[in-house]
């Protein structure tokens, strides 16, 4: 950020979490509060679990305008807020956060970001077959996206039959009503062959253990040629899931495009201007060594 002078007129926004300091997000939106000609700065804000409704409260206290909110408290914000729409109810999670005269309301711009290179791709999603690896917080915004989407075959793979049928059920009250099936790993090649989409939301792969992947080489081609694989993480980049993806011939993605679009949507919501994500992108890949 070039960026040296403020004023009492200067627009906060930030993220919250803990630990927060691997955050890439701030670099990314100022270059882009700048580029919009916003007088606005984009901080971050280590917010310890213990101290989160402190936080939350004494962030309205300081005028903050709107925040970011990731790891561990995306979740955990939810009843400090004064409304959250239908999407972040559904998902059960919040991640963008923004000042309204009845107090805190927040959203879910992780689905955003999820599907927005799916949608430029030539697919029938209506017929397509989707598997997620794990069935953490980040599967659900998956699971979400994929309903956007309008995918009617949604597999859900994990390691422990109980925490996959209890990741079915929280969804039974949502509006979503999405198109639940459930996998262990031990049966996963069963379903690679009719797969369209391979999503990957474990942090399997993730640096430093760069050289893991939740699937074999073995696994990845019993795919489709025409199947997309696609990995949530953006460090390193690629992933070896990635990297074994492309040795099969596999359109691919990863966690940087997601992250790039989550954060244009929320950065319009809070300045009611079209984001420049081709800058915000550019950002990113310097941010990772990309460029």
């Amino acid at each position: 950020m070039t960026r040296s002078s403020f004023t009492g007129a200067t627009q906060v926004l930030g993220i919250i979490g803990y630990p927060i300091e691997h955050s890439l997000s701030p670099p990314m939106q100022n270059a882009a509060l700048e580029q919009l000609g916003v007088d606005g700065v984009y901080v971050p804000f280590a917010v310890e679990p213990p101290m989160l409704e402190t936080a939350i409260a004494g962030l309205w206290s300081l005028g903050i305008q709107g925040f970011n909110v990731t790891i561990p408290h995306k979740q955990t914000v939810m009843p400090y807020l004064a409304s959250v729409t239908e999407m972040s109810q559904a998902v059960g999670a919040v991640n963008t956060v923004w000042r309204t005269d009845h107090g805190w309301a927040g959203t879910n711009t992780d689905v955003t970001g999820f599907i927005a290179p799916l949608q430029h791709c030539d697919r029938d999603w209506s017929t397509a077959r989707v598997v997620i690896l794990g069935n953490g917080g980040a599967a659900r915004a998956v699971v979400a996206g994929c309903v956007t989407l309008g995918c009617s075959d949604l597999w859900l793979v994990g390691r422990s039959a109980d925490k996959l049928q209890t990741f079915v059920q929280s969804w039974q009250a949502s509006p979503l009503k999405p198109p639940l099936h459930t996998c262990l790993y031990s049966e996963l090649t069963t379903l690679l062959p009719d797969t369209t989409l391979l999503v990957n939301t474990t942090p399997i792969g993730m640096h430093p253990h760069v050289d893991a992947s939740p699937v074999t080489a073995q696994q990845m081609d019993l795919l489709p040629v025409s199947a997309i694989a696609y990995d949530l993480i953006y460090t390193p980049s690629p992933t070896q899931f990635l990297r074994l993806a492309v040795q099969r011939g596999l359109q691919t993605f990863d966690g940087t495009e997601m992250l790039v679009q989550q954060g244009a949507a929320a950065l319009q919501i809070w300045t009611h201007q079209k984001p420049p994500v081709d800058l915000m992108r550019q950002t990113l890949q310097a941010q990772l060594g990309l460029t």
